[in-house]
């Protein structure tokens, strides 16, 4: 199947073995209704997809039954962990951590039902590993709870089996000039986090894209920490590095060597569509270098 006839949000690209396996938020209607897992797709040429089929569908006992959102592949320690949110009635969006052998699964649930706060609404946990191979979460606390959505780490246990230290905030949203105070259907307004992803640029240092509300629609920009290390301080760049109604972003390297943004966009159901875009380091920063032909 062809790239544009793939419906999904929050995409994520690992490269593996000559391949490329893509997931993401792949339910019809992810806000609503029961959901069914994560679909993953391989290609060799990001445009032409094979459907590889569930790489997670929920068993009877399993915690989550609403809004299975945003799942990341992992490689870690010879095994491959799913991170990815879920919600229940009565309890907040967490995320989980499940486990596999191999990167197209099955994934089951790994140690801790979830390890996000209990008391926290939360979403788009990611993996950082840092220069002394701690592995960390790295995720939103939702604007929805808390007005100003927050960019938050927690320490995991080694065998990424739980956390181990309480959740440390790293910024808030409204940090960020381009960020867009928007009002939630519940009458609150806030800034919203979504979509935190790591990335070590060749010169070193440690930058993180994010993803928020802009004047022009979703987006996503970057911020920088000054320290090179997780802790930060952060510092946010004044302007989306993508503001075309697109988010959620990660960066991945193709096969031809080439660095590329993963993004959905538009940002209204059903129409979402997974893109690839040609992204380069360039002045302390990222910068897209076309948005024509060479787009996948």
């Amino acid at each position: 199947m062809k790239r544009d006839a793939i419906q999904m949000r929050d995409p994520f690209v690992l490269v593996h073995d000559g391949q490329y396996i893509l997931t993401g938020t792949t339910d019809a209607d992810c806000w609503r209704g029961q959901p069914t897992g994560f679909d993953a797709y391989t290609s060799t040429d990001l445009e032409n997809f094979t459907l590889a089929g569930k790489i997670f569908a929920p068993s009877e006992n399993f915690f989550g039954t609403q809004n299975f959102w945003a799942p990341e592949i992992h490689p870690y320690k010879g095994a491959y962990y799913l991170f990815a949110s879920f919600k229940a009635p009565g309890r907040c969006r967490a995320t989980a951590i499940l486990r596999a052998d191999t990167p197209l699964g099955p994934y089951l649930p790994h140690g801790a039902e979830t390890v996000t706060p209990e008391d926290w609404e939360c979403l788009d946990g990611t993996l950082f590993v840092d220069d002394a191979q701690q592995p960390w979460l790295v995720f939103c606390h939702e604007w929805v709870q808390i007005g100003d959505g927050a960019i938050c780490a927690r320490r995991l246990k080694p065998d990424l089996s739980g956390a181990e230290s309480m959740p440390i905030t790293l910024f808030s949203a409204s940090k960020a000039p381009w960020a867009k105070k928007v009002r939630h259907s519940s009458g609150m307004e806030g800034h919203v986090t979504d979509g935190p992803f790591l990335y070590r640029p060749k010169g070193g240092g440690l930058w993180m894209l994010w993803s928020s509300l802009s004047e022009s629609g979703y987006a996503i920009g970057l911020a920088t920490s000054r320290s090179g290390d997780i802790l930060g301080p952060w510092d946010q760049q004044p302007l989306p590095i993508y503001a075309g109604d697109g988010g959620h972003g990660m960066l991945f390297q193709d096969l031809q060597g080439i660095l590329r943004l993963a993004i959905h966009t538009p940002n209204h159901t059903p129409e979402e569509r997974p893109i690839f875009l040609p992204i380069q380091e360039t002045g302390g920063s990222l910068r897209i270098t076309s948005t024509g032909r060479d787009v996948l």
